[in-house]
């Protein structure tokens, strides 16, 4: 069974986004969740959020957002709790946050990096899986906390 992908990009990443899909939709079942068109009045934290959300609810493993930078997107994505989006332009980077932070969405530059590093990374990503050792597992719990800290200071302010 292939692993299931929600993929997303605004305007800057549009391209990639789909050179992506087509390149790697033998290996991987991607749910694409736009954008469908070039748009360049569309936002990219409407993609992140939709992409964050289907990893949250379970409707797919992991994530991929691209956007011109990687960083709006990145920004957008980590302000979901539970979700933990890095913006990798390297491979030890992408499969390092799998291993150790148990990445969950990556994100990319369009503008910053072209198609060939872009499989590259993705692969890395998809490939790797969380090694759950004790200090990997103590630090996610840490991270857990604060999201959990952040959520009652904004009820209580």
């Amino acid at each position: 069974m292939k692993m299931k992908i929600a993929s997303g990009a605004d305007h800057g990443g549009f391209k990639l986004k789909n050179e992506l899909v087509t390149r790697l939709n033998k290996k991987y079942d991607f749910l694409d969740l736009g954008s469908y068109a070039l748009d360049p009045n569309d936002d990219y934290p409407d993609f992140a959020l939709a992409v964050s959300s289907a990893v949250i609810s379970g409707q797919v493993n992991r994530g991929i957002l691209i956007c011109g930078s990687g960083v709006g997107a990145c920004i957008t994505a980590n302000k979901i709790r539970g979700i933990r989006a890095c913006l990798c332009h390297d491979t030890y980077s992408a499969h390092q946050g799998v291993e150790h932070d148990d990445m969950n969405v990556l994100c990319l530059g369009a503008r910053v990096i072209g198609i060939e590093l872009a499989i590259e990374l993705v692969e890395s990503f998809l490939n790797s899986m969380f090694t759950g050792e004790a200090r990997h597992r103590r630090r996610l719990s840490k991270i857990t906390a604060i999201e959990a800290q952040a959520s009652l200071a904004t009820k209580e302010g």
